[in-house]
């Protein structure tokens, strides 16, 4: 799929002339009596299914082939064809129809005479009903004054979409919104009732009737109804099966219940528990298994005791102990009373025979057992295993622990097209652009694999990676790809570099300028945004189109492109900076399943889709609270109250939905219970169903799974944590020139200096570094030097302040992308440029005078039988009348102390004040050091402020550094002499080697073990 062939926006045709819709309320009542049976928990539904009605079929396969069976999913339908072709052992077979049961067939129903459903408008486009929606919540958060994010409006429109078709669905009436009372409503709640009145219930239908289309919902409650009446109207002369469907939806319970009552039709209820008691039955709450079935056989206008056991129809025979168990376990709580009793008749040694418990650790180590457990099941020909959890962090992780043996396992619930790899190209590409091609944005994006530039993928990553090194490492550089090349051209880099710069303009030019806009129209943002993606990912070989679309994740991208495409025209304009968080939501409401290269023998499903599906291992993942069962969730549009006004089921309706899902499969014979004790680092509690559990089964009967160090053996640890490193090169590689600052960090760091000077390694500056205090530091330093160093002596002139803000301007000139430099930084420099200059004219007046600035110096020291060098840049040496030197270093950090002078740990200042005794700068003639000063520039309050390091007894001071200084060296003239990490814990702090060194391993500090 390229750009030039995408389609053109689809247009609705208007709405036909309206037709009859039914009502399952007003539809007269289904009499006669109901062929409804059951499959027990325990027995694979499927291939109980499959079984019987091969054995039904017999010699006669034509009579197989013409039984309709509807199934609730899809996925269903797949599950029982696959039984079938297992079950039909190799031999030829006529598979029945196999049909979800919200997928009527309205050419069937057309043909049959049902004339009217030529009359039902088409569903309307999902996404077209997003965008409409999507239109009105804008409208409204505009008119209360909110924030109005395109991105967050197409979500909040996803939900009103659901809460539409739920409305749909259960047939509830909008005009209850006029009951609901709002003062008995929260604030919010209030407002989100106005609008619902106006939007949902009366702007919305005329919206939708204007495109000729119906909800999808709504058209399939007709399709539904209209299929019921013209079974009951003209029974069908083939089979008719209803399985596994619990009836939650009303239009689907009317279908039941004519299927259930057509001559050759039949209803078959997955586990229904025959053997409740009927003082059970009457106290169901909405948290129980049972409460599903109640519910549909109300539905259906049925008595539980017209349930029979499939296929005969006979009594459906007593439950076993695993089911006795669970039944128990998971009774109404007000009949839990008599738990003391019941337990003693309760077979506990069968019930569990089976079953293994593991309760891991954490998250991980939960996933790495399932892992091991479904690999195991591998080794067994022919063995099966299915992991059921709704966490999908779990899920991942299993799946993550599968692929270190090759395994692809089937995950029901896909992958988010945003996370998949054209998904998250597509996603980078448009950061990138809409970043201005941020440093950190453009690599991200080109060293995506599919990234190419129409270069071989080698070149280009080769061009790429001095790019980073020597333009976009280190403080950003201002927006655009203008100031890249500016950079790179300062910076005398390869034309290669300047080649890629010039490809990534000239394939995302159309793009930027789409960004760039204030409004403009989605389907040139879609145009020009996919274009750019088609040129990056474009190589020497084969255009970008070709690996961009291809395979499941491409063919749904491509997918989301079309449909974005044909739904642009419902959006109208679109604000240019609300074009990526768009694309964000979409991308991420849209699911990939992978069609093939799968493990046949392992799955991965949610406890819905598991419903049907059986494995000769069932691993129940994820049993803590608030996982599995998970909490209700927030419904952004309606509150529990609104709810219940409304007409719409409880939440809690999904818990027992929830408790038949676990209740079914945990009955499999062979199943497996697992939760994490922590997840996330936080403490869990078991889920309710094992609470419950517990409480009827003493610990020492649980079968326990394996020891926690079992799961761990997949990554065995190293032994023992890696020593402190001390190397100890020989002493002619060693260095003998050392600036004072590489003497500082010989005291304090040994093996940075190590790594910096033997092994010449040099650590890279960040990659879009914000401007620190080492930045303001050099700024300042570099103003103050420009401004002395054309006025050294003398009295200042007039307008001194003003020469040096101006020098100032020009520093901060290269921030000006980064408005927080100038915000804080610009203030504080005005205050330190005015203290500073009344305290420059202050000392002239005393009559000391700047001999020079930013110079440079040296001296010679012998020790351990090396002669070794000492350089130094001093930031200002000042000479006073008495004949004195006087060292000033500017700091706009903390500065050193007296006492870290003389311990040995800030050598700097002493051995500037050694080299100016010894004539060490060539620009200061020798003479006595009669003071050390540091001169704090903050720009605070005050401004400044002078340290006076050391004044009488400088002379001390510095012999004292020579001296340890050469002790220093001489220790480290010795081979023997390791280079530590940290041989002064107490002046330890963060360098630039302390992972080289892997101090978080060995240290017992804030990064240690």
């Amino acid at each position: 799929m390229s750009a030039r062939s995408l389609p053109s926006p689809r247009r609705r045709p208007p709405l036909p002339a309206p037709f009859e819709r039914l009502d399952p309320s007003r539809l007269p009542p289904v009499t006669g009596r109901p062929r409804l049976f059951t499959i027990p928990a325990g027995q694979s539904f499927v291939d109980t299914l499959a079984d019987t009605l091969l054995d039904r079929a017999g010699a006669d396969p034509l009579d197989l082939a013409a039984t309709l069976i509807l199934v609730p999913t899809r996925r269903a339908a797949r599950s029982l064809r696959e039984a079938f072709l297992r079950r039909s052992r190799g031999r030829a077979v006529l598979l029945p129809r196999l049909r979800p049961l919200g997928d009527a067939d309205e050419e069937e129903l057309t043909l049959a005479g049902r004339e009217d459903t030529l009359d039902l408008p088409p569903a309307i486009e999902p996404l077209a009903r997003k965008f409409l929606l999507a239109r009105l919540v804008m409208g409204w958060w505009r008119a209360r004054g909110e924030a109005a994010d395109l991105g967050a409006a197409v979500a909040h429109a996803g939900e009103l979409a659901r809460l539409i078709d739920e409305m749909e669905t259960e047939g509830a009436d909008w005009a209850a919104l006029d009951g609901v009372v709002p003062d008995a409503l929260a604030g919010h709640w209030q407002a989100t009732l106005d609008f619902l009145k106006i939007a949902a219930r009366d702007y919305w239908p005329e919206i939708r009737d204007a495109h000729g289309a119906m909800d999808p919902a709504s058209r399939r409650n007709q399709l539904l109804l209209l299929q019921a009446e013209q079974w009951r109207a003209a029974p069908p002369a083939h089979p008719v099966i209803v399985a596994g469907s619990t009836g939650s939806i009303p239009a689907t319970a009317h279908l039941m219940s004519v299927v259930a009552r057509l001559p050759r039709g039949a209803v078959i209820l997955p586990g229904f528990d025959a053997a409740m008691s009927d003082d059970d039955w009457q106290k169901l709450d909405p948290g129980h298994p049972q409460w599903t079935m109640r519910e549909v056989l109300e539905r259906l206008r049925a008595d539980r005791a017209e349930v029979g056991l499939w296929p005969g129809g006979g009594p459906v025979p007593a439950p076993g102990p695993r089911q006795a168990l669970l039944a128990e376990a998971l009774a109404p709580a007000v009949t839990t009373e008599r738990w003391s009793a019941t337990s003693r008749d309760l077979d506990l040694d069968a019930a569990l025979a089976g079953v293994t418990r593991i309760d891991a650790a954490d998250s991980p180590a939960e996933a790495r057992a399932i892992a091991l457990l479904m690999r195991g099941q591998l080794e067994q020909p022919g063995q099966t295993a299915m992991l059921v959890t709704p966490d999908r962090k779990l899920a991942r992780r299993v799946a993550a622990e599968l692929s270190r043996w090759s395994v692809e396992v089937d995950d029901s619930a896909g992958t988010a097209l945003a996370a998949s790899v054209p998904g998250a190209f597509l996603r980078l590409v448009l950061a990138m652009v809409a970043g201005g091609f941020a440093p950190l944005d453009l690599l991200a994006c080109l060293k995506h694999p599919l990234a190419a530039l129409g270069l071989p993928r080698g070149d280009m990553l080769r061009a790429l990676r001095r790019l980073e090194r020597r333009v976009l490492r280190g403080i950003r550089p201002a927006p655009g790809l203008a100031s890249l090349r500016a950079i790179a051209r300062e910076e005398e880099v390869p034309a290669g570099v300047l080649d890629l710069i010039d490809r990534l303009e000239d394939a995302c030019a159309a793009l930027a300028r789409a960004l760039a806009g204030g409004t403009g129209d989605l389907a040139g943002m879609v145009t020009a945004h996919i274009t750019a993606a088609e040129q990056v990912a474009a190589t020497d070989a084969a255009p970008g189109a070709e690996a961009l679309w291809r395979g499941d994740a491409g063919e749904a991208a491509a997918g989301l492109v079309q449909d974005m495409l044909a739904a642009a025209a419902t959006l109208g304009p679109v604000p240019a900076r609300d074009y990526a968080g768009l694309f964000e939501t979409l991308a991420g409401a849209v699911t990939v399943r992978p069609s093939h290269g799968l493990h046949p023998r392992l799955r991965i499903l949610g406890p819905q889709e598991a419903r049907l599906e059986a494995a000769d291992l069932v691993i129940l993942g994820g049993l803590n609270e608030g996982g599995w069962p998970a909490e209700p969730p927030a419904d952004p549009w309606a509150s529990r109250a609104m709810r219940r006004d409304l007409g719409l089921p409880p939440l809690e309706k999904r818990l027992g939905q929830a408790a038949h899902d676990f209740a079914t499969l945990a009955a499999a014979p062979r199943v497996v219970l697992t939760r994490a004790t922590k997840v996330d680092l936080s403490p869990t509690v078991p889920s309710r169903w094992l609470r419950r559990l517990e409480a009827l089964v003493p610990r020492g009967l649980w079968q326990a799974g394996p020891a926690p160090g079992w799961a761990l053996s997949l990554d065995p640890p190293e032994g023992a944590p890696w020593p402190e490193p001390a190397p100890r090169p020989p002493v002619e590689a060693r260095p003998v020139t050392f600036s004072v600052s590489d003497i500082e960090l010989l005291v304090r760091d040994p093996y940075a200096l190590y790594a910096k000077r033997v092994l010449r390694l040099r650590p890279l500056d960040p990659i879009d570094a914000p401007p620190g205090a080492a930045d303001r530091g050099n700024i300042i330093h570099d103003v103050l030097d420009s401004f002395l160093g054309g006025a050294l002596r003398g009295p200042l002139p007039p307008d001194a302040v003003e020469r040096l803000e101006a020098i100032g301007e020009a520093a901060f000139a290269r921030y000006s992308d980064r408005p927080a430099v100038r915000s804080f930084w610009w203030p504080r420099f005005r205050a330190v440029a005015r203290w500073f200059v009344a305290v420059e004219d202050q000392r002239r007046l005393m009559g000391i005078v700047t001999l020079a600035v930013e110079t440079e110096g040296a001296l010679s020291i012998v020790a351990g039988g090396r002669e070794h060098r000492i350089t130094a840049r001093a930031d200002r040496i000042d000479g006073r009348p008495d004949g004195y030197a006087v060292v000033i270093d500017y700091k706009t950090g903390t500065p050193p102390t007296k006492s870290q002078m003389q311990a040995g740990y800030r050598p700097q200042l002493p051995l500037e004040g050694a080299m100016i005794a010894r004539g060490g700068f060539p620009a200061v003639a020798a003479r006595p050091v009669g003071g050390i000063e540091v001169w704090q520039l903050k720009g605070g309050r005050p401004p400044g402020r002078i340290a006076a390091i050391a004044d009488g007894d400088t002379d001390s001071l510095v012999e004292q550094a020579l001296e340890g200084v050469a002790r220093l060296l001489a220790r480290y003239a010795d081979r023997a002499q390791p280079y530590l990490a940290t041989p002064n814990p107490k002046q330890a702090a963060y360098g630039d080697y302390d992972h080289l060194a892997r101090v978080g391993e060995w240290g017992q500090g804030e990064g240690g073990a």
